[in-house]
């Protein structure tokens, strides 16, 4: 791969095509199951109550699952030119760059990315809700599949996969060894594990995480990573659907506060010291109050005789990666989380990305940043985490 800007996406977000999946499942063995883009009539509420993802005064075209009512068809609000904080209704409204990935390649370009780390957008990832052991395999399989394919357009892009969570430990490891070999980069872990399964903290979990550090891929917790830390508080029913995910989405700042006590304390990282962990889109500014807190806990509780030999924060310097976009002041802490573990993400195409003016807030959150940070937090970090070997370009 060669650099050519001097900066890449720890944090983007890959579309699917609307028949990655029905070219990749039998139909004549999921029928309507497989997911696929289906219309939507018009309806104020979903069944769940929340409103509708379509507005309520008109319908829209939606991802559906397993047969049930189509959802949102595509998160690409950065991709809508006349109104930059809306997604499309209508597929044939759906931006070519959102799911292309040679039309998406020009926006990289457009906006001065180098590569990319791609996490998912609808239909999602949670094909193990159904219950249904087979379709959640074949799906993910599907899934996984449908992102590898980005890899053999271009080397720009760094897909990451997701589980199978009702198979068998073997069968997992199977599917992580088959999605890496096939192209993906890392998998994307959820905080909390599916319904009746142990904490992703249980040793259960270490045939995973035994993987991961053999392949030398990171494990990624992203934004809320399903924790429902937003939602603790009873939600205000006054709440647009706009000002309701934007009081959600702000509180992924303490995502890897709840992640990284329990990775240190239950031994994960004792156990895995060469296991990578990112924690996208939660920032950096509350990153040192974990590691001021986790080692406060250590000492006053003297952890080490429970065999937790190592210091905490100095776990997270060896091993845990944080990403940054929009806060100018928390990366004037850099050095205290270290300069080596924080990479730069534009969580393209969603709403909060800056696209196509990503360098513009660069400059500005990196204004008096040294060159040689620079280089680190903007693409050589993301080099050595996901193990790429690059030329840059003359």
């Amino acid at each position: 791969m060669e650099i050519k800007f001097g900066l890449i996406s720890a944090d983007s977000h890959a579309g699917f095509d609307r028949d990655d999946f029905t070219s990749r499942m039998s139909a004549s063995k999921w029928g309507d199951k497989i997911p696929h883009v289906a219309y939507a009539p018009p309806r104020e509420r979903d069944a769940d109550g929340a409103p509708s993802p379509f507005g309520g005064h008109e319908g829209g075209d939606g991802w559906t699952v397993y047969g049930r009512p189509p959802a949102a068809l595509a998160n690409c609000p950065a991709l809508m030119p006349k109104n930059p904080v809306v997604s499309p209704r209508r597929w044939e409204d759906v931006p070519r760059g959102y799911y292309d990935p040679a039309e998406r390649l020009k926006r990289l370009d457009e906006d001065g990315v180098d590569a990319e780390v791609l996490f998912p957008n609808p239909p999602g990832n949670t094909f193990h809700s159904f219950g249904d052991v087979e379709f959640e395999l074949d799906a993910v399989r599907a899934y996984n599949d449908a992102l590898a394919a980005w890899t053999q357009v271009s080397d720009r892009y760094w897909p990451l996969m997701t589980l199978p969570w009702l198979q068998d430990l073997p069968g997992m490891v199977q599917e992580i060894e088959r999605s890496v070999a096939a192209g993906h980069r890392g998998i994307n872990m959820p905080g909390e594990t599916p319904r009746g399964l142990p904490p992703v903290f249980d040793p259960r979990w270490d045939p995973i995480w035994d993987a991961c550090q053999q392949l030398g891929i990171p494990v990624h917790f992203h934004g809320s990573a399903g924790i429902s830390a937003g939602l603790a508080l009873k939600q205000w029913a006054g709440y647009t659907r706009r000002q309701g995910h934007s009081a959600f989405t702000s509180t992924s700042a303490v995502t890897p506060a709840q992640i990284i006590p329990n990775l240190i304390f239950s031994g994960v990282t004792e156990r895995f010291p060469d296991l990578k962990v990112v924690f996208a889109e939660a920032g950096i500014g509350g990153i040192n109050y974990v590691l001021a807190a986790c080692d406060y806990e250590w000492e006053k509780r003297r952890l080490w005789e429970d065999g937790l030999t190592v210091r905490p924060s100095d776990t997270v310097r060896r091993q845990m990666f944080v990403n940054f976009w929009f806060e100018d002041e928390g990366i004037k802490l850099r050095h205290e989380i270290g300069i080596d573990n924080i990479m730069w993400e534009s969580d393209f195409p969603h709403i909060t990305a800056y696209y196509p003016d990503s360098w513009k807030a660069v400059e500005r959150v990196l204004e008096g940043v040294s060159e040689a940070d620079r280089a680190k937090l903007l693409y050589e970090n993301a080099l050595r985490v996901y193990g790429v070997k690059v030329t840059v370009a003359a």
